[in-house]
């Protein structure tokens, strides 16, 4: 049996709005990750430079990584936004939305302003955002909960290499 998805006052979402919220939601994943982006013009030739551990991934790897998970990330917000809207889970989306914008700053601290102590400082926060949206999301939605978990795990590996890269390249002391 189909159960219709709600909108704010409990009537029937319509699938155009659905569509419209879907589009919301990867509209302002992506946007995390143009902001970062930006920050990582010359990342490949970077990345290239630095001392990296042996289980460093090689920079291709990472732009497909990213992709998916801003994708599923952009469908776990929806699947909890879907609900009630905004305004039923607010807490949860807004974490959502703060997590993005750490994602984005750990871009720019490490890759353009090359600092290291802060990016590996900063990466924590983002680690401990993506624990609490999921942990919030589970009270909506168990799947989009499940679907950040990806990124949980690609964020603790990122984490361990931010500290890796530190540590090895003495010009990211600060």
């Amino acid at each position: 049996m189909h159960t219709p998805v709600r909108g704010h006052a409990g009537r029937p979402g319509s699938a155009a709005r659905q569509a419209l919220g879907f589009a919301a939601w990867l509209l302002a994943s992506f946007a995390a990750a143009a902001v970062g982006g930006a920050a990582a013009a010359d990342a490949p030739a970077f990345y290239a430079e630095l001392v990296r551990p042996e289980w460093a991934p090689p920079a291709w790897l990472f732009a497909p990584v990213w992709t998916a998970l801003y994708v599923l990330m952009a469908v776990a917000a929806w699947l909890v936004w879907r609900v009630g809207g905004f305004a039923a889970a607010r807490g949860a989306l807004l974490l959502f939305l703060a997590q993005l914008a750490a994602n984005a700053l750990w871009t720019w601290l490490f890759f353009a302003w090359r600092l290291g102590a802060l990016a590996v400082a900063e990466i924590l926060v983002l680690w401990s955002l993506v624990l609490a949206t999921s942990l919030a999301f589970r009270r909506t939605s168990p799947l989009a909960a499940t679907l950040l978990l990806p990124y949980l795990a690609w964020v603790t590996y990122a984490s361990a290499l931010t500290w890796a890269l530190w540590r090895l390249n003495p010009g990211l002391q600060i």
